[in-house]
């Protein structure tokens, strides 16, 4: 059975510290290789300039620094050469997003996963910095806004509060090294399309066909399960989430087996798990709770669809499935005994 795909990606708030920890071998225990397309500098200036920026915005949260994209490799690609196929992936990256990146490729403490660290800037340096400066003073108060007029941040006592300051006229008061955030990386199709690239490069490099992978569908039935990362708080909670994802997906082959169409499966896991999970997660459940309790009920509403339609004529499911799915949904949604009444009452 031919794999899927693995790419995850994640915003780092502190893009130093994870260089150096993908890139120490005194971290890394199987660290083969590591290759940049850019200096060491060009992050801490990234990060300065992104913080500057967030400041400004007056934005909640964290500043994010850059992106990590961790690309799973089938075993076989190991017998290239490490330097040369990390500079080959990360080569293919820069040139088709335009942007720095820095990269390591890895073995897990065991060597059963053999992985690429890519970590890539949002944004492109200029060629010229951009500098603006103050025609006339600048007042700035503790959160970084500006404001009009010194009176907004002096004390009662006539002194400038505490965190507040002046930028004086002829003086730089903003200086831009970078362009704007590329907004392709923040598009919902980004990863999707990121991991169709990464799978055609692997799949040209596998020494072993039966390694060539594909990208899990975007547009599908089934639920894609979740990597477990090492020391990962919620561990146990993915684990299970896992297992019931593994359950749907039996069912969703068992469903299209008795002629029930991906079309409507897909349709029964759009208005039957996804959308009440946004809205669980969005009225304060928890993330992990309301995946595992909507995947369960949905579960079993497939699982009663299947035996129950496994009892009907072709013809009997084609009129089901045309004339009356809402309502065979909720007959299959409702308990046991519910269901049983009904049944009784059409006889």
């Amino acid at each position: 059975m031919q794999g899927h795909t693995f790419i995850q990606q994640t915003k780092l708030t502190n893009v130093s510290g994870r260089i150096k920890y993908i890139s120490s071998q005194a971290k890394q225990e199987n660290l083969y290789a590591v290759y940049e397309t850019t200096e060491r500098s060009f992050w801490r200036e990234l990060a300065q300039e992104n913080h500057a920026e967030f400041i400004r915005s007056g934005a909640e949260g964290k500043c994010i620094e850059a992106r990590e994209l961790i690309i799973a490799l089938p075993p076989s690609l190991y017998e290239y050469s490490h330097n040369e196929l990390l500079r080959y992936f990360v080569d293919k990256f820069k040139e088709e997003y335009g942007v720095e990146c820095i990269a390591a490729l890895h073995h897990n403490k065991s060597k059963t996963n053999f992985h690429i660290h890519l970590i890539y800037s949002e944004r492109k340096k200029l060629e010229m910095p951009t500098i603006k400066v103050a025609t006339r003073n600048i007042f700035i108060d503790e959160s970084g806004k500006r404001r009009r007029t010194k009176k907004e941040i002096t004390a009662e006592d006539g002194t400038i509060r505490h965190g507040c300051r002046i930028i004086p006229k002829g003086e730089i008061y903003e200086k831009h090294l970078f362009d704007k955030k590329k907004t392709v990386f923040k598009e919902k199709t980004f990863l999707h399309d990121v991991k169709e690239f990464f799978t055609d490069i692997i799949n040209d490099h596998v020494i072993n066909d039966a390694e060539k992978l594909k990208v899990f569908p975007s547009n599908s039935p089934y639920i894609a399960t979740k990597k477990i990362g090492k020391s990962n708080p919620h561990a146990n909670e993915i684990h299970y989430t896992n297992k019931l994802k593994d359950n749907w997906n039996r069912h969703v082959d068992q469903a299209m087996r008795i002629g029930i169409p991906k079309e409507v499966l897909i349709d029964i896991k759009r208005q039957e798990i996804v959308a009440p999970i946004g809205k669980a997660i969005k009225n304060g459940t928890d993330r992990h709770k309301a995946i595992q309790v909507f995947i369960e009920r949905t579960t079993r509403t497939l699982n009663n669809m299947i035996r129950t339609m496994f009892k009907m004529s072709p013809q009997r499911i084609e009129h089901i499935l045309k004339n009356q799915l809402k309502e065979f949904i909720d007959f299959c949604r409702a308990p046991l005994k519910d269901r049983r009444k009904e049944e009784r009452e059409a006889r």
